[in-house]
């Protein structure tokens, strides 16, 4: 399914959100992840429940974080998608922009900040993730992130390549398996999962080549449902983002 869009600004991040069950252990995140997918899908989208279910199959391999990213622009067409954040069609949008083409639809992935290809395509997808690890620095950079008491730390390692990249580090609120019963529109009757559906992204600080570190308040990420979250570091910024320098998952409860 594809379209012209109409994108909504992106919005700032609206402030501290509810508090989770504090964890008093320390949790690592898995490590040496080998690609960051993001799948673009909307619950008004005919096309997009296989997609759906490839991120869900992909979520299970721990040296991939999988990620949905539920925009907002299908939402006319008789279903407005319960979990949709124009932030994410914005998202699309600026990856677009900056390929310099108009490929812009559902269900589509994009694979380590530069790929883009069919959601529902899996073997497309595993070549992209070979291919996309051949550039220099696609996630050679290792994150880590550790969860003890009230706080995330993270921390970013110095790049090894001579000329080191500039970008941006975020975390991502995660839940990591949704139902959704669909009542109208192209999937009306379906009661499909959404994997990894990302809640709420916030910026942590920018990142210039350098190793650095940063705490995170989980109330700052914490909202009815989030069970793990992301952290991602990404050349270039929000508004013309790049490759996947490096990216961390850990589970939260």
């Amino acid at each position: 399914m594809t379209a012209m869009m109409a994108y909504n600004c992106i919005s700032r991040w609206s402030g501290a959100l509810s508090v989770c069950a504090i964890i008093a252990i320390i949790r690592p995140a898995h490590a040496d992840p080998r690609a960051v997918v993001e799948l673009f899908t909307s619950q008004g989208c005919s096309s997009c429940p296989p997609a759906d279910k490839i991120i869900g199959e992909l979520a299970k391999d721990p040296n991939v974080i999988a990620l949905s990213m539920p925009i907002d622009y299908w939402d006319y067409l008789g279903w407005k998608d319960t979990l949709a954040d124009s932030r994410f069609s914005a998202r699309q949008k600026a990856y677009s922009h900056v390929r310099g083409d108009r490929d812009v639809y559902t269900p589509q992935v994009v694979v380590n900040g530069s790929a883009h290809l069919i959601g529902s395509d899996r073997a497309g997808i595993e070549g992209a993730i070979k291919d996309t690890s051949k550039a220099d620095g696609v996630m050679s950079v290792p994150v880590t992130m550790t969860l003890s008491g009230k706080q995330i730390n993270v921390s970013v390692a110095a790049s090894k390549a001579p000329n080191a990249a500039h970008g941006e580090v975020w975390i991502c609120s995660v839940s990591k398996a949704i139902p959704i019963a669909i009542g109208r529109g192209e999937n009306r009757g379906q009661e499909i999962t959404y994997h990894n559906v990302v809640r709420n992204l916030l910026k942590v600080g920018d990142w210039n080549g350098s190793s650095g570190s940063w705490t995170v308040p989980l109330e700052n990420i914490s909202r009815d449902g989030v069970d793990a979250a992301v952290v991602y570091v990404q050349d270039g910024n929000r508004d013309k983002p790049g490759p996947m320098l490096g990216a961390a998952f850990t589970t939260l409860h």
